[in-house]
Formats: C-alpha cells, structure tokens, sequence
C-alpha cells in the first residue's frame, strides 16, 4: 500500500473563525449544512438554521448524545428535533447515540436495506481486522463494539426512488464496500456531498493521525472494511460525481479543485493506494451473497 494522497490545509471547506463566532459547536460548509466533530467522527445537520425542518446524520460514538441535542438546540432551537435521522451505515462510531436519540426524539432511523439488520438486533459486523497495520485504531479494533444496536420501532428503509426523507433536492447513493448497506448523500443542485466512511480525509487507522486530523485523501479506515473491490467501485463513482464539498465521517470537510483532484487520483489509484497489503478481508471478503456479512445474534 502506497501512501495516501496528500491534501492541503487551503481545500478545508469549513472557517474555524467563523465557527467560532456562530458558537454552536459544528462547522458550517453551507448556509444549510454543518457538521460537527465528536471525539473521531463526525456528525452532520442538514437545514436552515432555526428551522423546523432537518435532518441528522450520523449520531457519533456512545455517550454523545447531549452533545448532539445541545448543538441541535443552538442550531435549530431549543425545542426542535429533527424530521428524521439517516444512518450512512451501523459501525458503533456512526450510531453510538442512535437507541438515545431515536427513544428521544421519537423520529424515524432511515437506511439502506442491507444495513437494517446491524440496526434491528439481528446481525453484528464480522470482525475487524487489525492485520491491516497503519497505527494502534487498527490494533485495537477487535476491542471495538459490533453491534447490533436496536432500533426497530422507528427504523424504516430509505425509499427505493433514491430520495432522502425530509431532505428535498438530495438523493442516496448506495456506496458499499465499508459496510453492505453504506450509502453517501448527495445534492447536485450544488454538488455538495456527505460520504460517510466511503472515503475520508485523514489517516483513521492512526490514533495521532485522527486526533490531529492532518488532511489527506484516504480510502475508508482499513480495519472495518468488509470488500476491497465494492470500495474501490464506490470511491470511482463518486469520484465522477465531481463534488465541490465533501463532508466526511473522519477528518475535515474539503472542497474546491484540490478535492476532486485528489479524490480523482484516489479512484484511479485505489488498489495501490487504499487497499492494505494484506488482511483477512482483502483475501475473502464479507458479502451480503455468502451471508458472511452479518454474524447472528440474539435480539437484546
């Protein structure tokens, strides 16, 4: 595995000044779009401050719930919850606060069909494999929580025409590989895309490297990566929708012509460049069609 592709601190789409000024704890990369950075992942809202009408995405690693709900309140009110929540996929770093949140606000969970059962209590995630190397996140995985979560009584999937409830003018794009059912969300009115872990902006498998979030053009993190070739099919079709923001699970939001040239090279490069040199799931990987993508469990 070569190294990743390098990015600047000039393609950041977000102003740390003007973040701080607004003083609701996320990052603005439109008038309608932030996200915020909780512990190593990121968390997005989608609509116009103050309004009603919104939609988060992601719900960070346990225990982030109020950090969610007070950002929310300073963004879109104190009483205000949000029209739905939309998971890009089920690793416990993207739905730590969702049984919370979802119990709270009482408000539908959309997501792909094939992630539903890492969302219903039915399946847990194959292992993670920390054979990948690249830093201690990728030696301590198998220490990481698999699941399931469950939220059945709001869980519903998203619809089949590619739109995202409570969210006009976006579609889902179903980009698996990380997981079965990962999908990125994506507006071309302005070309604004929040990809979840399909690729990200810094090194994840390193714990300096995501705490500092040093910006780079990164494949999704190696250890929870369930197949290699639906990755690489998924960074190229992406890749051609030519984004001019992308928010990210991991790592800064980015923009402009040093995105779409670094993520191009990625797509081009990806065997070289992401793929690990070797690991469990480079060899076999975990697929919906071998049934080896979920592991059963009991329900909780």
């Amino acid at each position: 595995m070569a190294e990743q592709v390098p990015l600047s601190k000039a393609a950041r789409a977000d102003d740390p000044a003007y973040d701080k000024a607004r003083n609701d704890e996320t990052h603005e990369v439109a008038p309608d779009v932030a996200y915020q950075r909780l512990a190593l992942v990121n968390v997005a809202y989608v609509g116009v401050p103050g309004s009603n009408e919104w939609v988060l995405i992601d719900t960070g690693v346990p225990g982030t719930a109020r950090f969610i709900k007070a950002a929310a309140a300073a963004r879109f009110g104190k009483e205000s919850r949000p029209a739905a929540i939309v998971i890009t996929h089920g690793h416990f770093d993207h739905v730590g606060a969702l049984e919370t949140l979802a119990r709270e606000w009482d408000v539908p969970v959309y997501a792909h069909i094939h992630e539903l059962p890492y969302l219903d209590g039915r399946a847990a995630y194959p292992p993670p494999d920390p054979s990948v190397g690249g830093g201690i996140m990728s030696t301590l995985s198998p220490l990481f929580p698999r699941g399931p979560v469950d939220v059945s009584p709001w869980l519903r999937e998203l619809p089949l025409d590619g739109t995202v409830p409570g969210m006009p003018g976006w579609k889902w794009v179903a980009t698996p590989g990380h997981t079965p059912g990962h999908v990125s969300l994506w507006r071309a009115s302005d070309r604004m895309l929040i990809a979840g872990d399909a690729f990200i902006t810094t090194r994840q498998e390193s714990a300096y490297g995501a705490w500092t979030q040093a910006p780079e053009m990164h494949g999704p993190p190696m250890y929870f990566t369930q197949d290699w070739e639906a990755s690489r099919r998924s960074v190229e079709a992406l890749a051609a929708l030519e984004p001019e923001v992308a928010v990210t699970g991991h790592g800064r939001a980015m923009r402009g012509e040093e995105l779409r040239a670094a993520l191009a090279t990625l797509a081009r490069d990806f065997d070289r460049v992401a793929v690990p040199e070797h690991g469990r799931y480079v060899a076999e990987p975990a697929r919906v069609e071998t049934r080896t993508a979920y592991e059963p469990t009991r329900n909780r």
